[in-house]
């Protein structure tokens, strides 16, 4: 079934779903890479994947449907083996005596499609879906994490030792050992990981309280009750987990760190664990990182407009520094990593120095600190300058002297990527004077600094609606509507006539246990270094008089670029306010 090309950019003019600029961009991509445009715009950011299947769909006058927050019979979901739905991207959601109707990412994928008729012996009816409805569906082959545990914890609690408060201080390094290899305790820790990875967590709380142990995941950013197991499960747990992580069985008093890694389902997940003694027992945390990076773009992370020209400027520089900053789970790495991957060329030495090595790139050379063994991200950086790089990656300026050792390295040839731990991108400079970094010496190297923070992504079907007069006046005493209505005009998101009062703004649909949210998006200020605000610097400068002076020449801030995302059906404007604080 495959769909005449010209019919296809036609389609994708006419929908309005992108400006013709970006389509005439898109269209010299598609040329340049021997690829078609819709692919193009996809690559740009410009239109979802989804959205681009949609239109095949409606081209080929195949249904297109949506089973986020459906309930799938059991019955029929279990036709298609999950194995196979999960490499294949294909879902069972309705059956007659005659027909079996299928959701599915690509119809063209015949081999799936003629397995699943030779095993129901039924006339098979394709229909395309996205990639969010495909992950909710797969989450219902497994059984809800309550019922695992519960079936695991009634038929087998008896095998966990009670360990009770005054002995489990004084039991011996060996029997928590053994503690740790009962299969109950290895299928309980399996379970919580496997389940953690499905869902898309990005950390894990295992958290032990008077009578209960808590185990909580972080969803897109938002920490949920995921289970709770009785309070003789928590020694045995965290012994578990001290093995996986190689970390010392017997200490209890002090908190440790440590990693280990795990496969399911050919993805490879890290787990970055952190155990730390509290006043029931030791609290453990374990983050997420899939250790693979590649595939991401600016424009998928957000990044658009003027923002993204000041940011592939910087990036053509042989020297100078460019900042990520934010507090912690902002994307500030991520953001790194994906400069990283736009500057990995055959004819570039790239070396990074990190705690600890989130993802691994190949033609990088990533080195990981050990602090116990005093090889700080300061020593590190003076040995990987004699290494002759020609990018350096600082995973953090932590210290006064990083942050010289830094500034030095892009001084002397050198383009340095690092983050920073501000709440804006302004006020990365006064942050780096208390360091102890001379302001002659930031106006010579600085080149742009990026402040970021993540907001919940809507679904496809969020709820459209129209903020009326009190709600335009009370959002306007938050951010300034002007300005982003200029953004707004200046990308052609809007029309150059319109008004707040006739833009749409949309709401998550709730369906059951369903919040209507799935997966992040960045937003963004992206301060450029320009000779005005080298000039501030020198003066010593508040980070207020920066940012307004870089308003001036047209940055847009954080809540501005949230806003212009609402705007766009990205996310909401409560979840903007919910993240940026001002």
């Amino acid at each position: 079934m495959k769909i005449n090309e010209d019919q296809l950019n036609e389609f994708i003019q006419d929908s309005g779903l992108v400006s013709k600029s970006d389509f005439e961009k898109a269209e010299k991509i598609s040329k340049e890479k021997d690829i078609d445009v819709g692919k193009a715009l996809v690559d740009l950011g410009k239109i979802t994947e989804d959205e681009l299947r949609r239109i095949k769909g409606h081209i080929l006058g195949i249904p297109f449907v949506s089973l986020i927050g459906q309930k799938i019979d059991f019955d029929i979901l279990s036709v298609i083996p999950e194995p196979i739905a999960r490499t294949h991207n294909i879902i069972a959601f309705k059956k007659t005596p005659k027909e079996l109707e299928v959701a599915m990412l690509d119809v063209d994928d015949l081999e799936a499609i003629n397995f699943i008729k030779k095993k129901v012996n039924l006339k098979i009816l394709p229909r395309l879906t996205g990639v969010e409805s495909i992950k909710n569906a797969l989450l219902q082959y497994q059984k809800s994490l309550k019922a695992e545990f519960g079936d695991i914890i009634q038929k087998q609690s008896q095998s966990l030792k009670v360990l009770p408060e005054d002995e489990g201080n004084k039991i011996s390094k060996e029997d928590l050992k053994k503690i740790a290899e009962d299969l109950p305790v290895v299928r309980i820790v399996d379970t919580l990981l496997k389940h953690a990875i499905i869902q898309d967590a990005s950390d894990i709380h295992i958290e032990p309280m008077e009578d209960k142990l808590l185990i909580r995941y972080r969803i897109d950013g938002i920490l949920r009750d995921a289970m709770i197991l009785p309070k003789n499960a928590t020694a045995s747990i965290t012994a578990r987990i001290k093995v996986l992580a190689n970390l010392k069985l017997d200490e209890k008093r002090l908190p440790q760190d440590g990693r280990f890694k795990v496969d399911v389902d050919n993805q490879k997940v890290s787990f970055r664990v952190s155990v730390l003694p509290v006043y029931y027992g030791e609290k453990t945390v374990m983050r997420l990182l899939r250790e693979s990076v590649s595939g991401f773009t600016l424009e998928a992370l957000g990044f658009h407009g003027e923002g993204l020209e000041k940011i592939h400027n910087s990036m053509r520089h042989k020297t100078g520094m460019i900042l990520t900053t934010g507090p912690t789970g902002s994307g500030k790495t991520t953001t790194l990593y994906t400069l990283l991957d736009g500057l990995n060329e055959p004819g570039v030495n790239i070396s990074t120095i990190e705690d600890p090595i989130e993802y691994q790139m190949t033609r990088i050379n990533q080195t990981q600190v050990k602090p116990e063994i005093g090889f700080s991200f300061s020593s590190g950086l003076r040995s990987l300058v004699r290494q002759d790089p020609d990018i350096i990656m600082v995973g953090e300026i932590r210290d006064n002297e990083t942050a010289s050792l830094a500034v030095n390295a892009a001084l002397t040839g050198h383009l340095v990527l690092s983050t920073l731990h501000t709440n804006s991108a302004a006020g990365a400079i006064p942050r780096f004077v208390d360091m102890k970094i001379d302001p002659f010496l930031l106006v010579s190297t600085l080149d742009v600094i990026i402040a970021q923070r993540l907001v919940r992504r809507l679904t496809d079907d969020g709820q459209k609606y129209f903020l009326s007069k009190s709600e335009i006046e009370s959002l306007g005493k938050v951010v300034n509507l002007d300005r982003i209505l200029f953004f707004l005009k200046k990308e052609k998101i809007v029309d150059a006539k319109t008004t707040w009062s006739k833009i749409p703004f949309y709401k998550p649909r709730v369906i059951n246990d369903f919040d209507g949210y799935s997966g992040r998006v960045g937003i963004h200020e992206i301060l450029t270094v320009t000779p005005t605000i080298k000039d501030l610097i020198i003066k010593n400068s508040t980070s207020g008089q920066i940012e307004e002076q870089a308003k001036k020449e047209g940055m847009m801030t954080m809540i501005e670029d949230g806003i212009f995302k609402a705007v766009q059906g990205i996310t909401t404007i409560e979840e903007v306010l919910r993240v940026v604080s001002e």
